[in-house]
């Protein structure tokens, strides 16, 4: 079992930056990729960006490129979403969760193929 815990979430201006963590309270934590998924209000859950195991390969959506980036410190058992230049429609609460096989170089953002949850952070972009 692993247990995931999102925070960094907050109140951001337009255009400001914000980065969030996910703490994995688990020894193979290193073994997993990682993906970032959100749900905005009267909206289904969409995913954001992820990273295969070792990291060296990410995923990203076309509406957070170029202003997102994820990365993991397997040191800390933490994975990280840098948020960039954000907009009012990042307004979601923000999930991370892992994949459920291990050892995957690559991801996608299928939710499928990801479980144990956290249970979200809240970003708020308002000016």
């Amino acid at each position: 079992q692993l247990h995931l815990v999102e925070s960094g979430g907050g109140l951001v201006q337009p255009g400001g930056s914000l980065r969030l963590s996910c703490v994995v309270s688990e020894f193979t934590f290193d073994s997993y990729g990682i993906g970032w998924f959100r749900q905005a209000p009267g909206k289904e859950r969409e995913g954001v960006a992820c990273m295969g195991y070792s990291g060296s390969r990410t995923s990203y959506v076309d509406f957070v490129k170029g202003r997102f980036t994820v990365s993991r410190d397997n040191a800390k058992n933490t994975a990280y979403l840098q948020m960039n230049n954000l907009k009012p429609e990042d307004t979601a609460i923000y999930y991370c969760a892992r994949r459920v096989r291990r050892y995957e170089i690559g991801c996608d953002v299928d939710p499928d193929r990801y479980i144990d949850w956290g249970q979200g952070t809240q970003v708020t972009v308002s000016s």
